[in-house]
């Protein structure tokens, strides 16, 4: 298998087999970067800096499960790292109720739209959203990623889908508007 043999070259400090590794998952990755930093050039710094770990620390990757999924997991755990350096998370104590499923008609936002409404929500929520929602990760997962705890975590999430949800509706009454 190609990925296999690049993997085994690249863990040899093989410049060219680095370079198509790069090429081959740089637009998944930078795709994941885009939904963690807080705009574009961000994004390009944080995927630039994953790639050095990772072909740093590519001699631990254990040829279990996929080697996108350890790539991705490193490029997700940099740049949390980039901000639990900033200290950005206030612990809170309260109890969130059920948390509010939010639908979104596609027809109604774009996906340029929805990724630049997430991409302005502050820092500890965009991260926990993007957790949560885009990867799937649970609360308790998600505070131990960040160092917060789970109530916290869900107490963000919370607030960022209330944020979305209001942009969306401004969003969509400035589109009828518009078109009338």
């Amino acid at each position: 298998m190609i990925i296999e043999q690049l993997i085994n070259d690249c863990t040899k400090k093989n410049i060219k087999a680095q370079e198509q590794l790069y090429r081959l998952l740089a637009p998944k990755l930078f795709g994941v970067c885009l939904k963690y930093s807080r705009n574009y050039e961000e994004a390009q710094d944080n995927l630039q800096e994953s790639f050095l770990i990772i072909f740093e620390k590519i001699g631990q990757f254990k040829h279990k499960g996929s080697f996108e999924g350890w790539a991705k997991r490193v490029v997700i755990n940099y740049t949390l790292q980039q901000y639990r350096k900033q200290n950005i998370f206030e612990i809170v104590s309260e109890n969130i109720a059920d948390e509010e499923h939010v639908e979104i008609d596609d027809e109604s936002v774009s996906l340029e739209f929805l990724t630049k409404i997430i991409q302005e929500l502050p820092d500890r929520y965009r991260l926990v959203f993007n957790l949560y929602v885009m990867d799937d990760y649970s609360h308790k997962e998600i505070a131990t990623m960040l160092n917060i705890n789970i109530g916290t975590s869900k107490s963000n999430l919370a607030r960022a889908k209330g944020i979305l949800k209001e942009k969306i509706k401004l969003n969509n009454n400035y589109s009828i508007l518009k078109t009338k």
